[in-house]
């Protein structure tokens, strides 16, 4: 599935950007292939009985190929990121930290040739992997620090709506997840269709709900 995602996102620009810059022998969709295989060969069994995969991937191409890449290098890695954090949802996978993609130039590969190396990085804190995605896709990364959502202009996490309290909701790490408290908002938080009050643990998926705002917690 993630591959598949990669696939249909990089045929949203193929007329564009992507079509002039992958003239090349360099196909994007084999970075795809190559970097979930790279999970998959190096899934491992945590403690707590989790299937954990690198989250921290660098791949390594010509430096022609590199200058192809100029104009199209941050939708290429968001594309990757994304299609690492849907494969990992699709087969049940953890991650250690925030999924994190790189792009470096080694001068003795040929042109259509790249190199791939990859790491478990733990997040800041040890608080594990976490986002918040916002209703236009927005995604915000979570880690040690605290994110505010209110309507306060000062919050992580602005929401322009009446029903939304200054200082509305708290996500912070919890162990190593993330949990979400109402502080004491007017209208409440509700997290899948349930109030919610302090440090409410947050998993993968959960939908929290904040005046008209609804926010994926996504757990990579």
């Amino acid at each position: 599935m993630g591959l598949s995602s990669f696939e249909r996102g990089l045929e949203r620009m193929v007329d564009g950007v992507f079509g002039r810059a992958f003239r090349s022998n360099l196909k994007p969709v084999e970075l795809g292939r190559r970097l979930l295989r790279e999970m998959d060969d190096h899934r491992n069994v945590d403690v707590k009985g989790r299937t954990v995969v690198p989250n921290a991937f660098t791949f390594r191409i010509s430096r022609a190929d590199n200058e192809q890449l100029v104009d199209v290098h941050e939708a290429l890695v968001s594309e990757l990121c994304d299609a690492a954090r849907e494969y990992a949802r699709d087969e049940g996978y953890w991650f250690l930290g925030p999924v994190k993609v790189a792009v470096e130039v080694n001068d003795q590969l040929r042109p259509g040739r790249f190199e791939l190396v990859s790491q478990m990085q733990q997040a800041a804190g040890g608080a594990g992997a976490g986002s918040l995605v916002l209703n236009d896709g927005t995604r915000i990364p979570l880690a040690s620090k605290p994110v505010v959502i209110g309507r306060h202009p000062d919050s992580d996490i602005v929401l322009n709506d009446a029903n939304v309290s200054r200082r509305h909701a708290e996500v912070r790490a919890a162990g190593q997840g993330f949990a979400i408290s109402d502080l004491q908002s007017t209208n409440g938080t509700r997290v899948n269709g349930l109030v919610v009050g302090l440090d409410h643990p947050l998993a993968n998926g959960d939908v929290i709900t904040i005046g008209s705002a609804r926010i994926r917690f996504e757990a990579s």
